[in-house]
Order: structure tokens, then C-alpha cells, then sequence
């Protein structure tokens, strides 16, 4: 099992105990003019794993890494995350990303890791390959949970301010 997998199973297991004891002023307060609540940011995470989950299932059917993306801002203004219970939204994001653990861990090593020369990992990556460079779900899916991380630091951020 890539070490991935274990790493957003216990990610998203201690991120989850620390965020249940945020409260709601903290949650929805806004950093800045523009820049997303805390609330919001747990909401876009929820978006990624719905985005990927479909991802990460199809890519076992196809020969090829080419997904739509997505317009994040209008994802979370559209579903109004910043009105939204605080700890439904925490159990949504929790349960879904175990979910996508589950998921990674089912996929064939030879399907995780094979080579795919066709892809759009240049556009829709939280770090980006090269169109002209081979990639792998296998790296799509350990970069999905650094997107995660990422985004959990920005929240560690924003609570210690």
C-alpha cells in the first residue's frame, strides 16, 4: 500500500478531532476581503474528493488521465459552505476522504502505477506534470492528498491568527 494512503487516513483523522473543537465564529470568520472562511475551505475540500472520487474510479477504465475540471469559487458559492453546519460539513469531509483511502487502496497496482502518456495532469494537478512527461493515478493520487494538506495548513494559518 503507498505510504499516500495512510498518510490522508490519518490526516484527515487528526485534522477532524482538532477541527470538532473549532468554533463557529473561528469556522466562518473570513481572513480577508476575498479569500475564503475556514467553513469554505473544508467545503472545497469536499468538492476535491467528490471531483476525484469520479476520477480516480474511471481512470480504471481508460487508458488515459483526461478529466474535466472544475471552477472551485463557483463550486463553493454555489453550495453557500459558509452558511452550512460546521460539523455536518466536517463529517461529510471526513467520511468522503475515508471513503477515497478505501478506494485507493482497491485499484490494482498495475493500473495505480501504469505509465499513461495522455493526460491533462498539466491543467488540473495541485502540482502539475508536464503534458509531454508520462504520469501515473499512482501520482495523481498522492498529489491529491498534498492538496489536502495544503489546504489544512491554510486553515492552521487562519485559526492561530
Amino acid at each position: 500500500m503507498p505510504a499516500y494512503i495512510q498518510d490522508l487516513k490519518d490526516t484527515v483523522l487528526d485534522a477532524f478531532q482538532n477541527l470538532t473543537l473549532v468554533e463557529e465564529d473561528k469556522v466562518s470568520a473570513k481572513p480577508a476581503p476575498g479569500k475564503w472562511s475556514v467553513k469554505e475551505i473544508i467545503g472545497h475540500l469536499i468538492d476535491s474528493a467528490s471531483n476525484n472520487h469520479q476520477r480516480f474510479v474511471r481512470a480504471q477504465f481508460t487508458d488515459d488521465l483526461i478529466f474535466d475540471g472544475y471552477g472551485q469559487d463557483g463550486w463553493v458559492e454555489a453550495q453557500n459552505y459558509q452558511e452550512a453546519n460546521w460539523h455536518e460539513l466536517l463529517i461529510l469531509w471526513r467520511g468522503f476522504n475515508l471513503q477515497l483511502a478505501h478506494l485507493m487502496t482497491q485499484v490494482p497496482d498495475e493500473i495505480r502505477t501504469k505509465a499513461r502518456t495522455q493526460h491533462n495532469l498539466h491543467k488540473i494537478a495541485f502540482h502539475t506534470v508536464p503534458e509531454d512527461l508520462p504520469t501515473s493515478l499512482d501520482y495523481f493520487m498522492g498529489d491529491y492528498v498534498l492538496h489536502l494538506k495544503h489546504h489544512l495548513k491554510q486553515i492552521e494559518e487562519i485559526l492561530n491568527n
